[in-house]
């Protein structure tokens, strides 16, 4: 950045559902980032352990969108993202859960490493809290990078990706104007890798170690962990994803495709409660094949400025 160029706008978007304590957390490290924040938009998803009055108590740098019923991660952040975008003018825009707390340092690593490049996206480290690097959020290195590509994005210590995580995602909001917002209807689960493949399919995006930010999640768990009932939502939005994404080439979903598959029956041998799973299985394929996504205008209707908002983003 020359002395002639205004420094870059960051909006982050923080989705809350009943963790105060940790929002709490959240939002103080957010305040503290030595690279400093345009707007915090916090979305709370209904909670009902008093989330919003946390929020509201932060100070001015926070914008409160109390949502009336709970949309999951993916309605909060094509709520919260459709607001950054129609009230705070960012250029970039920074998710992440009310579990997420970033090092000082996490928001100038991500801003360092992609000034100056074609970059779109960039994703941090994502520790638990003894410093393990979480096995939940490792980013998807990017297939078939050129050797320019690899050695452009190694001179700012960074490594190219195709997906990764709404745990610390950066995204230029241009790309966000330009692809719309995550797709409401996935609730939890891969709203993130749709989003993320969507917004890199022919563009770059980069993995920065330098930028930390811990996920203070209950356990250290991967994505094939015994996910219960919520299995559902793995099965039905990977079909979704592979059916009907225009954020994965053919190619690209018969090979992401083959390891979820794998991932799947690694979820399934580890079980011990394989009735439970089975029956997600069954109605998430139900669902995947019989039905799609609704527009985000269908789904985040009846909320108020955030629905406004959505519409602004994504006009019919």
């Amino acid at each position: 950045m020359t002395p002639s160029t205004p420094p870059a706008r960051v909006v982050a978007v923080v989705v809350a559902y009943n963790r105060r304590e940790l929002l709490a957390e959240v939002l103080a490290a957010l305040a503290a980032q030595e690279t400093p924040l345009a707007r915090v938009v916090v979305v709370d998803n209904a909670s009902t352990d008093g989330s919003s009055d946390v929020a509201g108590a932060a100070g001015e740098l926070v914008d409160l969108v109390e949502l009336p019923r709970n949309t999951g991660g993916a309605g909060g952040f094509a709520a919260g993202m459709a607001v950054a975008l129609a009230d705070h003018r960012p250029d970039w825009i920074w998710l992440m859960d009310d579990d997420t707390v970033p090092a000082p340092g996490a928001l100038g690593a991500l801003l360092g490493a992609t000034a100056g490049t074609d970059a779109v996206v960039a994703g941090s480290r994502v520790e638990w809290f003894d410093g393990t690097e979480h096995p939940m959020n490792t980013p998807r290195a990017k297939p078939f990078a050129t050797r320019s590509e690899r050695d452009a994005a190694a001179r700012r210590g960074a490594v190219p990706i195709r997906s990764t995580s709404f745990v610390s995602m950066l995204v230029r909001a241009d790309i966000v104007r330009a692809i719309g917002l995550p797709i409401a209807d996935y609730f939890i689960w891969n709203d993130d890798f749709e989003y993320s493949t969507r917004a890199l399919r022919g563009r770059r995006g980069m993995h920065v170690p330098a930028s930390v930010v811990v996920h203070k999640t209950r356990v250290l768990g991967s994505t094939d962990a015994d996910p219960g009932a919520r299995f559902y939502y793995e099965v039905r939005n990977k079909l979704w994803m592979f059916r009907r994404s225009r954020g994965l080439a053919p190619w690209e979903k018969v090979l992401y495709g083959g390891s979820s598959a794998l991932r799947w029956l690694r979820t399934v041998l580890r079980s011990n409660d394989r009735a439970v799973l089975a029956d997600g299985w069954r109605r998430g394929w139900r669902d995947g094949i019989r039905y799609r996504p609704r527009p985000n205008a269908d789904s985040l209707a009846g909320l108020g400025r955030a629905s406004d908002a959505v519409a602004a983003v994504e006009p019919a």
